[in-house]
């Protein structure tokens, strides 16, 4: 069985359901997790992570009806065969919107203007794009 690592923010907006989906999702895109990788129960994970059961629940049911894993009653959940090549960019897609969608609302909860957001944005992009991505503990 493969040792899931999850990371909830309980501080983030973000549903602990959606949470869990995108990140089991970039471990598919981004190959830490396989098809036929074999994942924790629904109560081992709400366990784990000191969430509702049906939280849990909720994630796992909605990979499932994505086609992303099997549950097979008596035998565990599994990761299903790969994506597709457009199935996976889409994934990635995916997680580049959710990563940009969080990154806007704490700037504006923050209570900066979208132009401060695009300036500062734009310098880390253009030190990325020179070679060197920024650090996260990074400012300038």
């Amino acid at each position: 069985m493969n040792d899931l690592t999850l990371k909830l923010d309980f501080r983030s907006g973000d549903p602990i359901y959606e949470q869990l989906v995108a990140q089991i999702k970039h471990m598919i895109a981004t190959g830490t997790l396989s098809p036929g990788d074999q994942l924790p129960t629904v109560r081992q994970v709400a366990a784990d992570l000191r969430v509702n059961f049906n939280t849990v629940a909720r994630a796992y049911r909605i990979l499932d009806e994505a086609g992303i894993i099997s549950t097979q009653h008596g035998r565990g959940t599994y990761i299903l065969d790969p994506p597709s090549p457009e199935a996976t960019e889409k994934l990635r897609h995916e997680d580049l919107v959710r990563l940009t969608e969080r990154y806007i609302r704490a700037v504006f909860e923050l209570g900066f203007s979208p132009q401060e957001a695009q300036k500062i944005f734009a310098e880390k992009i253009g030190t990325w794009a020179n070679g060197t991505p920024p650090a996260l503990d990074e400012v300038s």
